[in-house]
């Protein structure tokens, strides 16, 4: 294993950071750590399976929560506990079961409440920094 100071950096971090599937890869990236350049490298000139894992997967949760507009708690509250392909996600949102139309209800909301506190503090801050430039 390579130490922290030569700026190398896990496959499993290195796939997180791509917003790819691990398991999906091919083997000599799974084995092998990569360097900061060569993690800069893929970025800037992805090779044909990474660009064919970004289009049709199969994609790890928390691309999939994203893609689906849920949050990566209703994945597990949905039962999909593992990768799904492009293709699957496509067909959910093409005929949501259920469990997806709560779920993306219930993440939109939540968004809405955590905007809506976002706004209130800094409407607040404002009035208070109004209030202190007077006083």
């Amino acid at each position: 294993m390579t130490s922290a100071n030569s700026q190398h950096m896990k496959p499993a971090t290195a796939a997180k950071k791509l917003g790819i599937y691990l398991p999906a890869t091919p083997q000599e990236f799974q084995d092998n750590a990569l360097s900061r350049e060569e993690f800069a490298e893929l970025q800037a000139n992805p090779p044909e399976w990474l660009v064919e894992l970004r289009r049709n997967g199969p994609h790890p949760r928390p691309v999939v929560a994203q893609k689906l507009n849920i949050s990566i708690g209703g994945l597990a509250r949905g039962g999909v506990t593992e990768a799904l392909t492009t293709a699957e996600i496509t067909a959910l949102l093409q005929a949501p079961p259920q469990w997806l139309v709560v779920e993306r209800a219930t993440h939109a909301a939540v968004r809405s409440e955590a905007q809506r506190v976002k706004d209130a503090k800094r409407a607040k801050e404002a009035a208070e920094e109004k209030a202190a430039k007077k006083g």
